[in-house]
């Protein structure tokens, strides 16, 4: 029997790319493919599952009417506001939702490696977080980006004030307690994200890039089989690759 999913977002790049890969799988189907100006409520009942790929703004809502159905949900929209955020967590105490910046099997492992070695690697090594993606993204840095940073902060308990985003001008030295994010934009790149750890004398590089939305998809997938019939909380890409 096929998993039963209803997609938000439907016309998007990243909407678009899950149809594509739903339709080579065969535990899988798109029963509703909606987005903006359609209302999810007519054709919740239909489904098992909900992907929210569509805008920040519509996550929240469409989170409360799951929650109201008790259907669970993969949320890959990013940029939300922190009252956005809070709404979604609350959600979350009645339903199961995978929520990631990244869906990509090979990101994650990125976010596990940068764990280990931000752990491993002491004050002596700078940390710089550099990510690139296509010129139509309208928010930075990336939801990626901001993974790996925050695994980053964790290790070495980095306020958010000492995260610095970009730099101009005079700026004086670096500081051994601050974590650079830069963000770049052009062209069609799907998405490219670095981890830099500088000392003096060696630098660790993890970086991974994406050629190809059909990861992503393929990773959106695997959470809604895995989120089906799991208990109200929030996951992350961690929980389905079994990583934790």
């Amino acid at each position: 029997m096929s998993l039963k999913i209803l997609l938000s977002g439907a016309k998007g790049r990243m909407g678009q790319a899950i149809i594509a890969a739903s339709a080579s799988e065969s535990d899988c189907e798109i029963v509703s493919a909606i987005d903006l100006g359609d209302n999810a409520k007519d054709h919740i009942q239909s489904c098992d599952v909900v992907i929210d790929f569509s805008f920040r703004d519509a996550t929240a809502p469409l989170a409360e009417l799951c929650a109201q159905y008790n259907k669970g949900l993969v949320i890959g929209t990013t940029g939300h506001s922190k009252e956005q955020r809070d709404s979604i967590f609350e959600s979350a105490k009645k339903i199961p939702i995978v929520w990631a910046g990244n869906y990509s099997v090979g990101v994650n492992l990125l976010n596990y490696l940068t764990k280990i070695a931000s752990k491993v690697l002491d004050e002596q090594y700078d940390i710089e977080v550099v990510e690139m993606h296509h010129k139509h993204k309208k928010d930075a840095p990336s939801g990626t980006a901001e993974k790996l940073i925050k695994i980053c902060q964790e290790s070495r308990n980095i306020p958010d004030e000492n995260l610095k985003f970009g730099r101009e001008g005079l700026v004086g030295e670096r500081t051994k307690d601050e974590i650079g994010v830069h963000s770049l934009r052009g062209g069609s790149v799907v998405g490219d994200h670095t981890v830099i750890f500088a000392s003096d004398g060696e630098r660790l590089e993890l970086t991974h890039k994406a050629s190809d939305r059909q990861i992503f998809a393929c990773g959106a997938l695997r959470a809604a089989r895995f989120v089906a019939g799991k208990s109200p909380t929030i996951y992350g890409m961690e929980d389905v690759l079994g990583l934790k």
